[in-house]
């Protein structure tokens, strides 16, 4: 049975243009009445797309029209029908953070990738970890640091010298960006039920800014972040292109 596909592109011509190409072909649903998402962008338009579309429950497919394209599959045109027949799917859970700031506000944001903490003036971050209520590190001087899901753990996690994990681990990363005390200390990996804080020391003179996923916050003063178990993305991808194998190649490249 054919589904019933919603388009959706990025602002890029190239993005653009495939998607005129397939709605010509194909047709095109509104969102809401859609059986499948088709995403065409590079890994950025994909995690905005995730975001935009979880209230639907509807699955997502991605084909590469970005540059990297690490959440995506290889654009074609002709056999899209067949592929999403055959597609296997990931489910994801994002990351809920809820950071508060100076001024006393408090936001909450939600995350796929990861929620990172970096230093927003010239001296470097002192920040004071907590896990599950424990305190874990009382000081760490750093440029920032983060905690990724598995499914981000291949991006900035990875850029940070922090480990890759199998989509299925149940675990988290704690990754620290170049750590000046304790110099050595290259992070942790906690269950995925932690909940880790992040208590910013000298907000003042030593300012922190949070970001989960593109949503940025100035000034944050405390960050907690705890897996959102009751939110989950559903991502498609092409037979034995899955995201699980994506992490094992990505290893020994």
């Amino acid at each position: 049975m054919a589904h019933k596909i919603a388009f959706t592109a990025s602002r890029a011509e190239v993005a653009q243009t495939a998607r005129a190409a397939l709605i010509t072909r194909y047709g095109n649903n509104a969102l809401e009445d859609a059986d499948v998402i088709v995403a065409l962008g590079g890994d950025g338009f994909m995690l905005q797309t995730l975001h935009n579309v979880q209230s639907l429950n509807t699955p997502v497919y991605g084909m590469n029209r970005g540059t990297i394209g690490f959440l995506m599959n290889v654009y074609s045109e002709t056999d899209l029908p067949d592929r999403l027949l055959a597609a296997e799917e990931a489910e994801l859970n994002p990351l809920n953070m809820t950071a508060t700031c100076t001024d006393g506000t408090t936001t909450s944001a939600l995350a796929i990738n990861e929620v990172s903490l970096l230093r927003a003036g010239p001296q470097a971050a002192k920040l004071k970890i907590t896990v599950d209520g424990r305190l874990r590190m009382q000081e760490l001087v750093c440029d920032g640091a983060l905690v990724s899901t598995p499914a981000g753990s291949t991006a900035y996690n990875y850029s940070a010298h922090g480990p890759i994990l199998p989509i299925g681990s149940g675990v988290l990363a704690l990754t620290a960006m170049s750590a000046f005390r304790p110099r050595r200390w290259r992070g942790a990996l906690l269950p995925k039920s932690a909940v880790v804080r992040f208590d910013v020391l000298e907000p003042e003179k030593r300012p922190v800014m949070a970001e989960a996923d593109a949503n940025s916050v100035s000034g944050v003063t405390c960050v907690e972040i705890r897996s959102e178990n009751s939110t989950v993305h559903r991502i498609l991808f092409d037979p034995g292109h899955g995201l699980e194998e994506r992490l094992i190649n990505e290893q020994f490249t």
